[in-house]
């Protein structure tokens, strides 16, 4: 298919400098325990994942004739890197706070161990492909709505705002080379539905582990975090159409054209760019 990623899309990693705070405090989100939790939990994610985004493109890079598109590589590899090393410091934050995030990433480690031992190369690109919409219309709606973030202690509303800034940047990378060296839609379907079940799993393990360590883990907090995320207009609940998208019949990330409010915010953090 056609990729409809913009022509003049550049993807330039951003070397920043967050200087969170040591000690990180412990509802730094509205002091908030449940959304504090819940974004502190995808964090807990992201250093492996985002290892295995790199490493399942490179599998491919070679194979990849467009310049346009191995430029977007390049940035998309630097990128991730610099998020996987800046939720590196978030989460050793979390262990200060005697959170045991050893426990919590133990169980991803694992499964990426046995995909990049079990799972085709393809197979492998493909889960990529699932988890970068994910986090693209994630990232979108902490643009499209910062309220969302609204609350958070300034250092870390930037972290996840940068953090979107570049997952909308690059969102469609490893779907362009995806299509380029392998385009089987069903293959897409069947690890977007593996991903789906994992990824609010470990998200949802993860809040509960961080709650129950603050002696926060009542009915109550957990029903209001449940119609935070799922409630009528929940961050979930909002996020269910563009989720759905993908698994029609000729999908491409930039369908959802965010370019316009990617645009007006990487002003922000443009100082940052590694040149």
């Amino acid at each position: 298919m056609t990729s409809l990623t913009p022509a003049d899309l550049k993807i330039v990693p951003r070397r920043m400098d967050f200087a969170l705070p040591e000690p990180l405090p412990r509802h730094w989100h509205s002091n908030d325990p449940f959304k504090t939790h819940f974004f502190n939990a995808m964090s807990v994610l992201f250093p492996d994942g985002e290892r295995y985004f790199i490493d399942s493109v490179r599998l491919f890079r070679d194979r990849v004739s467009d310049p346009a598109l191995q430029e977007q590589i390049r940035g998309f590899i630097g990128q991730e890197g610099h998020h996987s090393r800046e939720h590196v410091e978030y989460n050793n934050r979390l262990r200060a706070l005697g959170y045991d995030i050893d426990r919590l990433e133990l169980p991803v480690k694992k499964r990426i161990r046995f995909v990049q031992k079990q799972f085709t190369p393809e197979r492998q690109l493909a889960g990529t492909v699932a988890m970068e919409h994910f986090t693209a219309i994630l990232a979108d709606a902490l643009l499209r709505e910062p309220h969302w973030i609204d609350g958070a202690i300034p250092e870390m509303r930037q972290i996840w705002r940068w953090h979107a800034l570049e997952e909308t940047e690059h969102k469609a990378v490893a779907f362009d080379v995806y299509m380029q060296v392998c385009g089987d839609r069903d293959l897409l379907r069947k690890a977007m539905r593996q991903a789906t079940f994992f990824f609010l799993k470990d998200v949802t393990i993860g809040t509960w582990h961080m709650l129950r360590r603050d002696g926060c883990a009542s009915f109550s907090t957990w029903a209001r975090g449940m119609r935070w995320l799922w409630g009528r207009d929940g961050f979930f609940t909002r996020l269910i159409p563009v989720y759905r998208d993908f698994y029609k019949d000729g999908f491409h990330p930039w369908q959802h054209d965010n370019a316009e409010r990617m645009q007006s915010h990487a002003a922000e953090f443009n100082a940052g760019l590694v040149r």
